[in-house]
């Protein structure tokens, strides 16, 4: 299965997905905002085959974090996710570097058909 990485500062939605994912045997990796998320996926060079972002965070949101990462990884799958339409909007300047956007709230099955999507895109 795959590693993935989930950047989301809140916890609750954070641990449901990773929960999420594992249950599909993925190996899953945590982080609490962009710039934890961006050292991470750095730091292993690639070792990632997808992360899954929220945008909207405190200190890196997940569009800026998503830029910072094709500069060294352009092949690396990035999903985000957000809860706010006007995030998903300013989504789409970056469309090119991600798979998609995911809307919150979303259910266990709409998070792992979204994560399986991305995989196989």
């Amino acid at each position: 299965m795959a590693r993935i990485l989930i950047v989301e500062d809140d916890d609750s939605v954070r641990n449901f997905t990773a929960r999420a994912l594992q249950i599909d045997g993925h190996a899953v990796d945590q982080a609490e905002d962009g710039d934890i998320g961006l050292q991470k996926v750095l730091e292993d060079d690639g070792a990632y085959d997808l992360v899954l972002s929220d945008i909207r965070m405190p200190a890196m949101d997940g569009i800026e974090m998503a830029k910072e990462i094709v500069k060294d990884l352009p092949d690396l799958k990035i999903l985000l996710m957000t809860g706010f339409a006007e995030q998903r909007e300013r989504a789409r300047d970056i469309s090119k570097i991600i798979v998609d956007v995911v809307q919150k709230p979303f259910t266990l099955a709409d998070i792992r058909q979204a994560v399986n999507r991305a995989l196989g895109s």
